[in-house]
């Protein structure tokens, strides 16, 4: 197979995955976000994740024999499902909601920047920790790594951190924006 095959093989693979779980995800956080609300949103997304991405990561070995690659792609794919019926939902949602109005763009920009910053190092701290720790199988021009199962596991235990730091977030279902943020309204 030539690269540009095993490019479009790639890119088709990512496609159908983020059709069939990343966009759902965010359809479900629509439908779901006033109902069930976005803490129990959250905390769901990252108990999954934390759960599926252990579930990939702790039997990694088993999940690299041909015959168990379909297994992989739906736990992979269902991570992805709840990374957006999760906190890639909330995490822009809660912000616009919970800040005090005359710093709520200021705050949601600074928010929105440190998940962007995140976004950046978890790719490339990835990247780059995924790597073999046996120097002779390491991409071209990387150091050695701690290896793509060790990888998965610290995504893991980031995920379940996110879960922790999820009961620092305050509900805002069912709340006006005063009340989200806790802003009090006097009347003169």
């Amino acid at each position: 197979m030539n690269a540009v095959q095993e490019v479009y093989k790639i890119a088709r693979a990512q496609t159908l995955i983020a059709l069939l779980s990343t966009v759902p995800g965010y359809w479900f956080t629509v439908a779901f976000i006033d109902i069930v609300g976005r803490f129990a949103i959250q905390l769901m997304g990252f108990f999954f994740m934390t759960v599926f991405m252990f579930a990939i990561a702790i039997p990694y070995d088993h999940w690299t024999k041909k015959d168990n690659h379909i297994g992989f792609v739906a736990m992979y794919a269902l991570t992805f499902f709840f990374a957006n019926f999760g906190p890639n939902a909330t995490t822009f949602v809660v912000p616009a909601e919970i800040f005090p109005a005359r710093l709520r763009s200021t705050c949601h920009g600074i928010s929105a920047a440190a998940g962007k910053a995140g976004a950046i190092v978890g790719a490339y701290g990835f990247l780059y920790a995924a790597q073999s720790k046996d120097p002779t199988k390491t991409d071209a021009g990387y150091p050695t790594g701690i290896g793509i199962k060790n990888s998965l596991i610290a995504l893991g235990a980031i995920n379940a951190l996110g879960m922790i730091c999820t009961f620092c977030v305050p509900e805002s279902k069912g709340k006006s924006l005063e009340e989200a943020s806790q802003e009090t309204i006097t009347e003169e």
